[in-house]
């Protein structure tokens, strides 16, 4: 008897059921084609009286013998199925040797799955701990930004490097100015920049966590975790060259004690100076277009300057166009 295939055609075609029918009627075979078919599946024998003729058989016994066979078919598959992680445990022994990047990336649609991946991981890192943060500062649930301190205090004490890069807005704002000392006082570094930068977290050089810019139509704050080795090596290169470029916290205090602008001021400035209008950079920098105005508005009465040209002619020469 032929084995029976896990895919392909039926086991009876239009013809072979003819012939069948011809045969169990005692008539010759419909088409002799089919002949051999219905013999492989034991529907038919030949006729050891009549050369050239055939008698037929029990079809309820081949369905059963066809059963048998596929049952036993699907029995080495299920088998051969349960062995397939034992291969897959073999990468362990491969990765190694070799520069192999990894299962790559997935797509995180929503908030609640980025923090499930991110916050896990984040607990157990061992070895660094970094993120980059462009974001403008706001009003958060205290509770979260105390659970967000601990988190980050128990890295530290695990021995964990802690870095993360704030917008420098961040010290225009009071209740992130108070978390980002906390952080400190726990053992982070912590660094702002006035350019912008892209959102980033890297936890041991082997996780990393991004904005999604592939997904059109997603929801805010979808990201992806990518965990290919080059790439999290990269985005780790990047995160130093920005980091380098930036000014260190403690810094950033006693040069803006006495500074005329704030922050958004100067990334506002720094729009300007580049040659955009007011409207674009408001769109650059995230801003609504009045929040642009107002800011300038503010400046030039604490300048006592009557008109943006002043400002700018100021700005031209100040030492707060070093800051972040």
């Amino acid at each position: 008897m032929r084995e029976v295939e896990q895919t392909g055609p039926s086991l009876l075609a239009q013809d072979d059921l003819e012939t069948y029918r011809a045969v169990a009627a005692g008539a010759p075979p419909a088409v002799t084609a089919s002949v051999e078919a219905l013999v492989d599946l034991q529907l038919v024998e030949g006729d050891p009286y009549r050369p050239g003729h055939y008698i037929a058989r029990d079809p309820r016994a081949a369905a059963q013998d066809l059963m048998s066979d596929a049952l036993a078919a699907l029995h080495r598959t299920v088998d051969r199925i349960s062995q397939i992680p034992t291969v897959e445990a073999l990468a362990a022994d491969y990765d190694p040797h070799r520069w192999y990047g990894g299962p790559g990336s997935e797509y995180l649609g929503t908030p609640a799955l980025m923090n499930a991946r991110i916050l896990p991981l984040t607990d157990g890192a061992a070895l660094e701990v970094y993120s980059a943060q462009p974001g403008e500062p706001a009003d958060r649930d205290p509770e979260i930004l105390r659970v967000g301190a601990e988190r980050t205090a128990a890295a530290c004490r695990r021995g964990a490097r802690v870095r993360s890069l704030y917008n420098s807005h961040a010290w225009d704002h009071e209740q992130t100015r108070a978390h980002i000392d906390s952080l400190i006082e726990a053992g982070a570094e912590i660094r702002v920049l006035g350019a912008k930068f892209p959102r980033m977290v890297i936890l041991d050089r082997t996780h990393l966590f991004i904005d999604n810019l592939v997904v059109e139509g997603a929801g805010a704050h979808s990201g992806w975790h990518v965990s290919d080795r080059a790439a999290v090596t990269w985005a780790h290169l990047v995160f130093d060259l920005i980091w380098d470029r930036s000014m260190p916290w403690q810094s950033l205090s006693g040069a803006t004690g006495a500074a005329v602008t704030t922050a958004r001021q100067r990334a506002i400035l720094q729009q300007l100076e580049a040659g955009h209008s007011q409207q674009q950079a408001a769109t650059r920098l995230g801003l609504a277009e009045r929040t642009v105005t107002k800011e300038l508005a503010l400046l030039r009465e604490r300048l006592a300057m009557r008109t943006l040209y002043q400002v700018m002619a100021w700005w031209g020469q100040s030492p707060e166009r070093e800051l972040p």
